[in-house]
């Protein structure tokens, strides 16, 4: 049976996520489309989202964004990677680096030639061995110019630190020039359709209705459309990531930016530092069964770098996502579909790929419950291994200082957590899933930043007699460090490039 097309398309706010997945939509939809996103100027977002991770760059490709502009617009800066401090100890400091970690042989990935030098006593942290991790470290930063696949320089892998709030409008002129209509309101009341439940059309405050065939969810935590309307139902992941208030506050800047985001571990949680080209964003993520508010406001405000901006802004959340993303003819996007704290700064991608996956699969009006629960058992996949990856973070460290450290320690985690931890620990071997968005290299990583080290390597790195192994490290250490020392420095590429005129 042939089903009419969904032609008519009605997103529930605005934010990073509503103006997302309308840019998107509205440069892919070509035709007879009909666009429009609700939105009201009393509500605000929670804006919190500034950094993001390399796939946000084929977000902006895709809508043909120019690069050095994109920049401008939201007073952005460039990120390597994530730099975690205090996290397996009091003390430790490692990064996370996007890109590619030293120089993979025959079948065997870097690590294992590392690892056995490593457990030889012969080299220390792996760090030095990823050309983001040198370069962020000291400052440097460039965009991957062609010099084939043999230099580290071809494959510099980066995303940006920017002002959601700015990317949010940017967006909003990208869609509304490609037929995008806003309407200022707020929702009163969803209709849905007696015979089946759908929901047939908003009502506004105004008291105008707007009906629709596809209704996506971009409310935020509320929900308006997915659960208020819907009672589509929540997944609380709270008993494995224990942290469910932040406080936000953006300070000045003191220096040049750093090409890399900054998480120290606190006494009841994490703190974040973000530098953009005209302020620092910072925040505590934090657990209230730990900590007071007031004493978390007194942590945040004691380790900023500049003279903070404004009051810090309270957020609570519950972290988890809701049972179904697409109900119906609604699909949640955003907050509105859950909550995943910023620590791998996943926010905006979870956006991302949800509009991504969305398009993919994109209806007819007859909203196959085959596609729906393929598009379900695909968004839960993700969600849940990169649940996994932040449970890491906590799980895997040897903090018994405070109550909080001890309970994360403690605490019993994902069976398939465990399987990821017990087989690198026992063999030094990593397997990705299907698509999970972290890999190997993020993986090995995390969990060596983490004082997970490996009891052995893979065998085959054997096949390399001791001296041949230690001059393949020794080459691939001092490739990196000449590659860093071309790359100019970050806030000088920036001044070049993309510097945006200082705000209002």
């Amino acid at each position: 049976m042939t089903h009419p097309a969904v032609k008519h398309i009605v997103i529930v706010g605005g934010g990073t996520a509503g103006w997302m997945t309308a840019a998107a939509m509205a440069k892919v939809l070509l035709g007879d489309f009909s666009i429009r996103l609700v939105e009201s100027d009393d509500i605000g977002t929670v804006g919190v989202g500034e950094a993001t991770i390399p796939q946000i760059r084929q977000f902006n490709q895709a809508l043909e964004i120019d690069e050095n502009d994109f920049v401008r617009q939201t007073q952005a800066t460039f990120k390597l990677g994530i730099q975690f401090v205090d996290w397996g100890r009091l003390g430790d400091s490692y990064m996370h680096g996007f890109g590619i970690l030293g120089r993979d042989r025959g079948l065997l990935s870097f690590h294992h030639y590392w690892l056995k030098a490593h457990l030889a006593g012969k080299v220390s942290a792996i760090g030095p061995y990823c050309l983001n991790v040198a370069a962020a470290l000291q400052g440097k930063f460039m965009r991957p110019p062609d010099l084939g696949a043999e230099s580290p320089l071809s494959s510099i892998a980066y995303a940006y630190h920017f002002d959601a709030g700015l990317y949010a409008r940017y967006l909003r002129r990208f869609a509304e020039a490609r037929g995008v209509r806003r309407t200022e309101g707020k929702v009163k009341e969803t209709v849905l359709r007696p015979a089946d439940g759908f929901i047939e059309a908003i009502v506004l405050d105004s008291g105008e209705k707007i009906p629709g065939d596809l209704f996506i969810d971009c409310s935020g935590f509320r929900g308006l459309l997915i659960e208020q309307a819907l009672h589509t139902g929540y997944e609380d992941w709270t008993h494995w990531l224990p942290c469910d208030r932040a406080l936000a506050v953006p300070c000045t800047s003191v220096g040049p930016p750093t090409p890399y985001t900054r998480s120290t571990a606190r006494e009841a949680g994490w703190q974040w530092r973000i530098p953009l080209q005209h302020r620092i964003g910072n925040g505590y993520v934090y657990s209230s069964a730990h900590i007071s508010d007031d004493e978390a406001s007194a942590r945040l405000l004691a380790n900023l770098d500049g003279v903070p901006l404004s009051d810090p802004r309270p957020l609570r959340f519950v972290t988890g996502r809701r049972r179904k993303f697409w109900n119906r003819n609604c699909v949640a996007i955003g907050l509105a579909a859950g909550f995943m704290e910023p620590l791998e700064s996943t926010s905006i991608h979870l956006i991302q790929s949800a509009v991504t996956l969305l398009l993919s699969f994109f209806p007819d009006q007859g909203f196959d419950p085959v596609m729906t629960d393929r598009f379900n058992e695909k968004s839960t996949m993700e969600w849940e291994r990169i649940r996994d990856f932040l449970i890491l973070h906590y799980h895997a460290t040897e903090r018994s200082d405070t109550t909080f450290w001890n309970d994360c320690r403690t605490m019993s985690v994902p069976r398939r957590l465990l399987d990821y931890m017990d087989l690198f620990r026992h063999s030094g071997r990593f397997y990705r899933e299907n698509e999970e968005l972290f890999t190997q290299t993020s993986w090995v990583q995390v969990m060596l930043g983490q004082r997970i080290t490996p009891r052995s390597y893979h065998p085959l790195v054997d096949l390399l007699s001791d001296a041949d192994l230690d001059a393949f490290i020794a080459n691939v250490r001092h490739i990196i460090e000449r590659c860093a020392d071309t790359m100019p420095p970050h806030e000088k590429f920036i001044a070049r490039y993309c510097a945006a005129n200082p705000p209002a």
